[in-house]
């Protein structure tokens, strides 16, 4: 039996392409921040022009909708918490510079975003991938399958919010077109 600390490896000798992983994650949290940063002032200057632009227009109306209400409703605390939310990691900084989120408080929000999502996913993604190669190194087979059923999974998350969305546009729709329509006894004609 291996003593416990030759089984667990050395976290400051992991490296990527020769570089260390301590190092990749906080250029990677630089970098993240500076997109941040012009993400915000992109959306400050371009201001509603932003949602007709190319970039406003791959963006969601209802992506939009939900970043401008969680900035109306959370301010610059949405900020720090769009980076936990996928949709809104993308979104809501150019929405924060619509909406003219205070800068000092969207700087300090954004900077703790950085310094807490950025070291939490790289480490999570490093080991998840690495579990992945050590496993596929021991057991071939069970490694595809592993890879096979995380791929089932994501094929199926997909499908079930297109039918949800779906779904949702569908009541929309329904509930506008009797909002539309008189009444049957006709008081609202």
């Amino acid at each position: 039996m291996r003593p416990l600390a030759a089984a667990i490896p050395d976290p400051a000798s992991a490296s990527v392409f020769g570089m260390p992983l301590w190092l990749w994650v906080v250029v990677g949290g630089v970098a993240l921040f500076g997109a941040f940063q012009a993400y915000y002032w992109i959306g400050h200057f371009l201001g509603r022009r932003l949602y007709a632009s190319r970039i406003g227009r791959r963006i969601s109306p209802e992506g939009i909708r939900a970043a401008e209400n969680a900035v109306r409703r959370w301010g610059a605390f949405a900020v720090y918490g769009c980076f936990w939310v996928p949709v809104l990691r993308h979104t809501l900084p150019w929405v924060a510079g619509v909406l003219r989120v205070s800068y000092p408080w969207y700087v300090v929000a954004s900077a703790l975003g950085c310094l807490t999502w950025v070291p939490v996913t790289s480490f999570g993604l490093y080991s998840v991938l690495w579990g992945w190669v050590r496993l596929a190194a021991e057991s071939p087979a069970a490694a595809g399958a592993v890879a096979l059923a995380v791929l089932a999974a994501a094929v199926l998350l997909v499908r079930w919010r297109r039918r949800r969305r779906t779904a949702r546009r569908a009541e929309q729709e329904r509930v506008t077109r009797s909002d539309d329509a008189p009444c049957h006894d006709g008081s609202h004609a």
